[in-house]
């Protein structure tokens, strides 16, 4: 049986906050990027805790990514069987784009050169984040090739909500990880992570989660 974790949207809010202090001291990111489904709530939550006064808020680009592949439901689950019990998915073999960056209609002085922050709920097997952060590099340095700027300019930092402490199938730069540009505000073990995002029955869902920290 899989072992499951519940996060309430109050504790994504509070890891969000904690985390704010140390992004604005180790990378000052210029925009963020979130990677959909999981990364929209935590990036919006940051935004409101990386803004300083006198300055605008960061602006929010989105990217989708699928890695996952929903298993069909059990045969012994029943009408009775709470809606969060059957979203159990598995792992997908390849990262599917869904949404991507349009890059004729995005201005190119937001990317290139500047601190670009990826964001996600969850680094489990790290596939999606390598895709990530190879393919925006990628698309950014052409940009700035096209401007006449030298390749390497951008600066790509990642947060996630959940770093699962488990041997990755995916890598990022390494000099990410040394220069404080992979950030996780909080890590686990190799468990499923049900956030609140995904419930279908919201009292349900944080009624196991109060029952878990018993």
């Amino acid at each position: 049986m899989v072992q499951k974790t519940y996060v309430t949207y109050n504790e994504v809010h509070k890891l969000c906050q904690a985390s704010a202090e140390k992004i604005l001291n180790e990378f000052q990111p210029n925009l963020m990027i979130a990677i959909g489904g999981g990364g929209y709530v935590p990036a919006r939550i940051l935004r409101s805790f990386l803004k300083r006064p006198g300055n605008p808020n960061i602006p929010i680009q989105a990217i989708g990514l699928s890695l996952y592949e929903q298993l069909p439901v059990a045969s012994n689950t029943g009408p009775t069987t709470p809606a969060i019990e059957k979203d159990v998915e598995q792992m997908g073999t390849r990262v599917t784009r869904t949404q991507w960056l349009d890059l004729s209609s995005l201005s190119m002085s937001n990317l290139v050169g500047k601190n670009v922050l990826i964001v996600d709920e969850v680094d489990d097997t790290r596939t999606t984040l390598e895709y990530a952060v190879k393919e925006l590099t990628k698309d950014v340095d052409e940009a700035a090739a096209k401007m006449g700027m030298p390749a390497g300019e951008t600066k790509f930092g990642v947060f996630v909500l959940h770093n699962k402490n488990k041997e990755k199938k995916g890598k990022i730069p390494g000099n990410m990880v040394s220069e404080g540009r992979y950030m996780a505000a909080e890590e686990v073990g190799d468990v499923w992570i049900c956030y609140p995002w995904e419930a279908t029955d919201i009292d349900e869902h944080d009624r196991l989660a109060a029952e878990q920290k018993k």
